[in-house]
């Protein structure tokens, strides 16, 4: 299938159209799924979409627009889900979850009714911040999931900063927060491997307020990686004792908990073969942990990104 898409035209993004049932972006049909963020792609392949270039264009364009992207029946191969996913750039291993032995970059999430009851993903975060270069996204495919349970949110950080009062705006410009792995992972683990996991990868330092490299969007950059802010403790924020440390905490939670709003929000029920293409650098995302013991596979692609300015 060759795209016959005119990237340029705004008509699925336009509002008020946003809350049509279905628009077309040449012939991709698309279904916006909230007013804010999220749509399902149909008539969409993406191993075809891995060959094609102008199908490929679209579906980034879309991206960039919509932030997250959804589509159903996607029984594709793992090689052709690599390749996709590289479309975006080359992709990227994790420390603790680990890849596909013969299609690196390809995480496996698998939890079966034979694994524990765990608590990494049921938190809002934006992907391996504690990265200097955090992913600039993923493509993520579900093997096998429950009937009911599982779902995954999504929440748009661009609306979430754009909503902030003028005066947390203010405050927080040019604030910088340090984001951890050891803190997060690592905590789970004996100290020894948690040290060994913090030199392998230190913290990185971020803006809480990063420039998406492509929109040009003002975005609010943080998650449950951040610990803490690097540069706080300033004669504009801190009289006495009670301003810095919990003072800087609290702007922190405050800062965090926008991703909790619904008006931010898309929630996803799984089904298999059903795939997310999400933007890591203005979206955050929470993975509902509501279906322990039964068993949720999903496969991960996450490309390398770069370093927040």
């Amino acid at each position: 299938m060759t795209a016959a898409v005119d990237i340029e035209r705004p008509a699925e993004v336009a509002a008020p159209e946003r809350r049509a049932a279905y628009v077309h972006a040449g012939s991709i049909k698309v279904r916006p799924l909230t007013c804010s963020i999220g749509a399902e792609l149909q008539g969409v392949n993406l191993a075809e979409a891995a060959r094609d270039d102008a199908l490929f264009a679209a579906i980034r364009a879309l991206l960039l627009r919509h932030k997250v992207l959804f589509l159903r029946d996607q029984e594709i191969t793992r090689a052709e889900h690599v390749a996709f996913a590289r479309r975006f750039g080359e992709l990227e291993d994790h420390p603790v979850a680990g890849s596909d032995p013969d299609h690196p970059g390809l995480v496996r999430i698998y939890k079966t009714v034979d694994s524990k009851k765990e608590h990494y993903e049921n938190a809002w975060h934006c992907d391996a911040t504690w990265r200097q270069a955090p992913p600039m996204g993923c493509v993520l495919r579900c093997i096998e999931c429950p009937e009911v349970g599982g779902d995954t949110i999504w929440a748009n950080m661009v609306e979430a900063y754009n909503c902030l009062p003028d005066a947390v705006k203010a405050q927080i410009a040019g604030l910088r927060a340090r984001h951890s792995i050891e803190h997060t992972f690592g905590a789970a683990m004996p100290d020894e491997q948690r040290r060994k996991l913090a030199a392998q990868y230190p913290a990185a330092e971020h803006p809480v307020v990063r420039t998406h490299p492509e929109t040009g969007e003002k975005v609010l950059f943080v998650s449950g990686f951040a610990s803490h802010f690097v540069n706080y403790h300033t004669p504009q924020n801190v009289r006495v004792g009670q301003d810095f440390a919990p003072g800087a905490s609290h702007l922190l939670n405050y800062l965090i908990s926008q991703a909790q709003i619904p008006e931010y929000q898309v929630r996803w029920r799984w089904q298999p073969n059903s795939v997310a293409i999400w933007d890591n650098r203005s979206t955050q995302h929470y993975a509902v942990q509501d279906y322990w013991p039964a068993a949720r596979k999903m496969e991960r692609a996450g490309i390398i990104g770069d370093v927040p300015y």
